[in-house]
């Protein structure tokens, strides 16, 4: 009876707590036949410069924390529309880049957001998606429903949080033009308002909310 309990509370206690890479599915490849495109950007241009990038500037002392003024973490991910992998370390700010699951329901809920977030980075900053911890076919799917276009790498499974030592999801990371880390978000689904306030402050670019 108390597993039984457990069991029905969990769902509940992940959607009012949000979400952590624990309950996650594992990874599994694309299924065979699949022959849809991914509606992710390609990754080519995640280790050039933003053409309209403007000068860097220092991060505000409100940024302060132990991740503050390092690099992204030393690991190397597949880019989801396929191609070469791509350096994590290597991608070059400002950007902005965002952690998610298709099994997160915050993550489902700032999606939208961070798509707006890129049509309106108008070449300043990137938006940059890593899918962590879950399966293709789901990702491939909210990009599809949601109108997700931004580079998307996949993360088999959660090595990005592992690296950072924060066990949550969603989770941001704004770096940057000098491509070190600003500010890192794991404050719950993120919406126009906040994303613009946040790069304002982090990367020092101003965006319509």
């Amino acid at each position: 009876m108390n597993r039984r309990l457990a069991a029905l509370l969990l769902p509940v206690l992940l959607l009012v707590a949000g979400c952590t890479t624990e309950p996650g599915p594992g990874p599994v490849p694309t299924a065979q036949g699949d022959t849809r495109p991914s509606p992710f950007a390609d990754c080519a241009a995640l280790t050039s410069v933003p053409p309209s990038a403007g000068p860097d500037t220092p991060a505000p002392a409100d940024s302060a924390g132990p991740l503050v003024g390092q690099r992204l973490p030393d690991l190397v991910l597949p880019c989801f529309t396929g191609g070469d992998n791509v350096a994590l370390a290597e991608v070059r700010g400002p950007a902005v880049v965002n952690v998610w699951a298709s099994w997160c329901p915050p993550c489902r809920e700032e999606l939208p957001a961070f798509q707006r977030l890129a049509e309106r980075a108008d070449g300043r900053f990137q938006v940059i998606g890593i899918n962590s911890r879950d399966r293709r076919t789901g990702a491939q799917s909210i990009g599809e429903d949601f109108g997700v276009r931004f580079p998307m790498l996949y993360d088999q499974g959660d090595s990005v949080q592992s690296a950072v030592e924060r066990n949550a999801i969603p989770m941001t990371l704004f770096v940057g033009a000098d491509g070190r880390i600003r500010h890192l978000d794991v404050s719950g689904a993120l919406d126009d308002a906040s994303l613009a306030d946040l790069v304002r402050r982090h990367l020092g670019v101003r965006v319509t909310a």
